[in-house]
């Protein structure tokens, strides 16, 4: 297929072994409120910020093991009983000596999930929400089922179809908006309507009755922004600016809406195409992600990401309750409101945590102890391609990397 795209560049071979990453299912797995408060040769550098002032060697080997795996560079950023600690490894840009900022901007994908639900517990906290009310109640002109709650929603329990496609236990798949491959590159600078997103999504068959199982969505926390902002009567960027991004200080982070550079400095993510019959490898760091509006168009870093779910941990932007609320595990993910809840095993104790990966090329880390006091965020970037196989290695590498950080270096139990 002719792809339109800015000249590309050759693929270079050591970069062979992250293509085919099926990042985005292997990451599955103003004024504020009365509650909120303000590659192997490249090698890697690491930035100790530590309050002991030691290095940790440790991460510094999990982060390069991400790069001795083919991934073009990633940045780590942790915070735990020793300290901070930031660390790069790979190359910001390919055929680049330079390695990834370790406070880099970068395209977080889903890891917006717990902004939104956080925007929309808000509401509920000051009455202008009910959790069990129908989603229809306050949005009549999209003809939703009356079943489906805000609750849902946030659960992932709506039934709703996924705008950016379904795939079936059979490997079929139902599609919808491109969002990845050949067609998706194409179309990578599009922009999309919230409503337009919805609506494709309500023209398909509802996967089952809502509430009788669990199914994630992009469509849901779209849903949810088209919710806040009829609540609110203000955008959805406004009101994440007032009630998080403003009160927190995360200068960072930016609701991109149409834009699609990433301001200041930034590692690069890749995509592989075949052209007649040769490779090519084009930089797509450019990118539209107004096609997951609500649900995976953040631009941060991890400096602000660490101290979003720190604050959001230790009860800075929610009351208790609605805190506990969205932290309790629902249904055959563990899913609460926007977060994923994770057990580690006996020896490393549970994790709140949210991944993500926008269409292509990046892939974002946010994990947190429950009382916010330890931390790790990162971004990953990669030379992905059409057929986005499953990452071989790609969930080892996370996992190595949170057990050295919640557990201490040891296997989970």
């Amino acid at each position: 297929m002719k792809t339109p795209s800015p000249p590309a560049i050759t693929a270079t071979k050591v970069f062979r072994r992250a293509a085919a990453t099926a990042l985005a299912a292997a990451l599955l797995a103003g004024t504020s409120t009365p509650w909120t408060t303000a590659s192997a040769a490249a090698g890697s550098t690491a930035v100790p910020k530590t309050a002991t002032g030691q290095d940790r060697p440790e991460l510094q080997q999990a982060i390069q093991a991400f790069i001795d795996a083919g991934f073009a560079g990633v940045q780590v950023r942790v915070h735990d009983q020793q300290g901070e600690w930031a660390g790069s490894a790979g190359v910001r840009e390919l055929g680049q000596s330079a390695k990834p900022p370790t406070n880099g901007r970068f395209w977080t994908g889903s890891v917006i999930k717990p902004f939104t639900a956080t925007l929309v517990l808000q509401l509920v906290a000051e009455g202008k929400i009910t959790l069990d009310a129908p989603v229809a109640g306050y949005l009549p002109q999209l003809g939703l089922d009356r079943r489906i709650t805000v609750r849902m929603l946030l659960q992932h329990t709506s039934g709703l179809f996924n705008y950016t496609g379904e795939y079936n236990d059979d490997g079929t798949v139902v599609p919808g908006i491109p969002a990845t491959g050949d067609e998706w590159l194409a179309n990578r600078f599009r922009s999309y309507q919230p409503q337009e997103l919805v609506r494709l999504a309500l023209s398909k068959p509802a996967r089952f009755e809502p509430g009788t199982d669990q199914n994630y969505s992009n469509t849901n926390y779209t849903l949810a922004l088209l919710l806040i902002e009829k609540i609110t009567g203000r955008t959805y960027a406004e009101e994440m600016q007032r009630r998080i991004l403003r009160p927190l200080g995360l200068k960072g982070t930016i609701v991109p809406g149409n834009r699609t550079q990433l301001p200041g400095p930034h590692a690069h993510g890749y995509y592989r195409y075949e052209e007649d019959g040769q490779d090519k490898v084009v930089d797509i760091s450019r990118q539209n992600l107004s096609l997951l509006a609500g649900a995976g168009d953040l631009i941060s870093t991890t400096q602000d990401l660490h101290t979003f779910i720190s604050a959001l941990m230790s009860g800075k932007l929610l009351p208790a309750p609605l805190l506990a609320e969205m932290r309790k595990p629902y249904g055959k993910y563990n899913y609460g409101f926007g977060l994923w809840v994770q057990d580690l095993g006996p020896n490393c104790g549970t994790v709140y945590q949210h991944n993500g990966s926008p269409p292509h090329g990046y892939g974002a880390l946010m994990y947190s102890s429950p009382d916010g006091s330890k931390t790790l965020t990162a971004s990953v970037t990669w030379v992905d391609e059409a057929t986005r196989g499953p990452a071989k290695d790609f969930q080892k590498l996370v996992d190595g990397l949170v057990k050295k950080v919640f557990c201490d270096g040891q296997a989970a139990g």
